[in-house]
Parts: structure tokens; sequence; C-alpha cells
């Protein structure tokens, strides 16, 4: 019985060491980017204007990016806002050999959004009472 146990585990092992080797790629996907082009960069309007910072990329349980945390307002993070935008409405442009990433709202229109605010115990963004 005991070398029927060592054999499944051992089986084991080799079928999820198999299925390891499979699961990597040799090259990055094509027209993929990283997070770092998203996080913690600038947001601007059509016009140009600053509108505040990704603050937090926002990725489901099948690891699609969904949303973006734009922090809005405020001085120095003093007063900002944290609002979320469905990541589909930022766009990514290159002007002057730089990425700009763009939204077609104003800072204004942002700072009437509903705001959020990240609850640690829950690890999630959660609205923001008042």
């Amino acid at each position: 019985m005991k070398k029927i146990a060592t054999g499944i585990a051992f089986a084991s092992i080799l079928t999820t060491a198999a299925y390891a080797a499979t699961t990597t790629m040799s090259a990055a996907p094509s027209e993929s980017w990283t997070v770092t082009n998203y996080y913690k960069q600038s947001v601007y309007d059509p016009k140009q204007s600053k509108i505040g910072d990704v603050d937090d990329v926002l990725v489901n349980k099948q690891g699609q990016v969904t949303g973006l945390v734009v922090g809005v307002g405020g001085f120095l993070g003093a007063g900002e806002k944290d609002v979320i935008v469905p990541f589909t409405a930022v766009k990514s442009e290159k002007k002057n050999d730089k990425w700009w990433l763009t939204l077609d709202q104003t800072k204004d229109e942002l700072k009437s959004a509903p705001g959020f605010k990240y609850d640690k115990a829950s690890t999630a963004w959660v609205p923001e009472s008042k």
C-alpha cells in the first residue's frame, strides 16, 4: 500500500512538472505592455491637460485588466480623490516620442465621480463613505 501511495505521489509530481513546463512562453505576446506603462503614469484629457495619476491597476480573477484607479485633484497628494475608470476608456497616444495616457473626460468630471478608498483588510477598493 505504501508503494502505491508513493507511486501516485511521484506520478503527481511528474504531471505537475510537465504541466508547469508547458505554461511558460518562449516570447512575450505581441502588442503587450507591462503594468509600468500605466501604474504611476499621468493621465491627460484630450486637450493635453493633466487629469491625475494612475494609483492602481485592477485585474480580475481571469488576469484581465479591468480598470484603473486614477487620483484626481488635490495638491501633492493632499486632498486627492481616487476614482475608478474602465481600462478600455484610457487610450495611449504617442506624441513627441513619448507615450501619453488619455481619457475623454475632464478633471472636473472625474472630481464629481464617486470616490474610492483602498481597504487593507479586504485588499480591495471600496466606495468612499461620506
